[in-house]
């Protein structure tokens, strides 16, 4: 039986999730895991085709020879973002098989995915656990989704997978190209999305692996970023995916002014501080502020004879632009935000494709994250302890997932560039609606109107000090909001959870509850 158990956080979590256990939040470093990884089942070679052929007729028959049944756990990766084909398909044919009580666990979930509202609905899905973009996500908000929604950062995904918390039985993998033997990739095909690491713990863990392409090539599909060895069946299908559509309205430097001015000030501030020196790092995403901070750092870096030793992606056209100047030694990709993207990754040999495993994963011998100098990052909201939230907004509408914002927050300095207020609602508030990030991890709020620098960095306050900049404490900036647009009403909940919210260690930071 569930119950609400406080969590290191004071948020009133439960230690029971659709019928299983799972553990609430402890603090940042403090859940230590025991045992060891999820072992998947050991298969033999004479199972397979002789000639390595593992082509079949169509998705259906893959799925049916997979064993698709009542109950089992479906997984699929992001990387054609909104231009997915595949995942749609798949519970089509969930639905003509009767098949029902499926658990979804996307890495992440985008409007497309609203064909899939009728399948919560007569209840082929249960519930989804994964990043919801968009109608899922109101869906889910509603309160109509038969089990209760689980959201994990892009390293907490395969944390859940490594860790066995997460069992998947059936992973769909859509590829770019792929050969008979199941060896795939995202970088080759008319529908060629970039990067599949997104995929990498799906395939490795999964009892039963698809791989699905609309680009069947000769033996070998070279490079291969999945390995035919994990992969049971290959699918081939008219069209994978639409690889136009993976940009989902990102991957412009922003117009705004107000924006640009938040751009501007977030690089003043990191040359300032000394982020910004020959040999540094830095993570910038792919928001049209962030891309315009990216823009800002190429100026200072050019005027200052300067180049980075790496970048951390999702890449678009203007990391590409940068690494093919010379002004960045790699992109350290996990994931491809536009087409110039997949072009470089083709092209460009120091254009390198990472995955969660090594940039993100908590439970792993370290990962990349604590090597970024920078990053850069967005949110809903921050409340006066620098708190962050990612998934809902100040009226308490689930709309957003967690990406791999989270994990983010370990490298070396955080910024969040926010303006003040949006649609005169502010963006400070005493408490996060979700809390999905720790204060302790945030280091700086750059707004419009000032620059709030956390009282844990004094290394940055000190180094500030002098810069010009309108340092500010952040309820100085809250303050000010409040001036203009008033004090907002907080969202009235009921009881009903109707999401959870992990931290990148697997547990239990928050929970989303039912809007009154």
């Amino acid at each position: 039986m569930s119950k609400l158990i406080k969590n290191a956080a004071g948020r009133m979590v439960p230690n029971e999730i659709n019928g299983e256990y799972h553990t609430p939040y402890m603090g940042v470093g403090k859940y230590k895991p025991s045992g060891l990884k999820h072992a998947p089942k050991i298969y033999s070679n004479s199972d397979f085709p002789n000639d390595g052929n593992k082509l079949v007729n169509s998705l259906k028959e893959a799925l049916v020879k997979s064993g698709l049944k009542d109950g089992m756990t479906i997984s699929s990766h992001h990387h054609f973002r909104n231009g997915d084909l595949v995942m749609n398909r798949v519970f089509d044919i969930a639905k003509e098989l009767g098949v029902k009580n499926l658990r979804w666990f996307p890495s992440a979930s985008f409007p497309c995915h609203e064909h899939l509202i009728q399948y919560l609905e007569d209840g082929t899905i249960h519930h989804i656990e994964g990043s919801m973009n968009g109608p899922l996500g109101k869906y889910t908000s509603d309160g109509k989704m038969k089990g209760t929604a689980i959201l994990r950062s892009h390293g907490g995904r395969y944390q859940a997978i490594q860790d066995g918390e997460v069992k998947i039985d059936i992973a769909i993998i859509a590829a770019g190209s792929a050969d008979y033997f199941g060896n795939a990739n995202g970088v080759s095909g008319p529908s060629a999305s970039g990067l599949l690491g997104f995929a990498l713990a799906d395939s490795q863990y999964a009892d039963k692996v698809i791989v699905v392409t609309d680009n069947l090539v000769p033996f070998p599909c070279v490079p291969w970023q999945i390995q035919g060895n994990y992969v049971d069946y290959t699918v081939k299908v008219e069209k994978a995916g639409e690889p136009e559509k993976i940009i989902s309205g990102t991957t412009e430097i922003t117009k705004s002014p107000d924006r640009l001015l938040l751009a501007e000030m977030t690089a003043k501030f990191c040359e300032h501080t000394g982020i910004i020196k020959d040999g540094f790092s830095f993570q910038t995403g792919a928001g049209g502020t962030s891309l315009a901070v990216s823009k800002y750092f190429g100026d200072i870096m050019r005027e200052k004879g300067i180049k980075a030793r790496f970048a951390r992606g999702g890449s678009n056209k203007y990391l590409v632009e940068m690494l093919e100047e010379g002004l960045i030694d790699y992109i350290l990709d996990g994931q491809t935000f536009d087409l110039e993207g997949v072009r470089s990754m083709k092209e460009n040999s120091n254009h390198v494709w990472t995955s969660p495993f090594t940039s993100y994963n908590y439970h792993n011998k370290g990962n990349f994250a604590g090597l970024v100098d920078v990053v850069i990052l967005g949110a809903t909201e921050v409340d006066v302890n620098f708190n962050g939230n990612v998934v809902t907004h100040s009226d308490g509408l689930l709309l957003h997932g967690i990406g791999g914002w989270q994990n983010c927050l370990f490298s070396k300095t955080v910024i969040l560039p926010l303006p003040l207020f949006r649609n005169r609602i502010p963006v400070i508030v005493d408490e996060v609606t979700t809390l999905v990030g720790p204060g302790e991890l945030i280091d700086v709020i750059v707004t419009e109107r000032g620059i709030a620098i956390n009282p844990l960095r004094k290394d940055l306050i000190d180094a500030a000090k002098n810069s010009g900049l309108p340092i500010k404490t952040i309820h100085e900036l809250k303050d000010e909001a409040e001036k203009i647009c008033g004090k907002p009403e907080k969202p009235q909940f009921t009881e009903e959870i109707i999401a959870a919210i992990k931290w990148v260690d697997g547990t239990v930071i928050d929970v989303v509850r039912k809007l009154k």
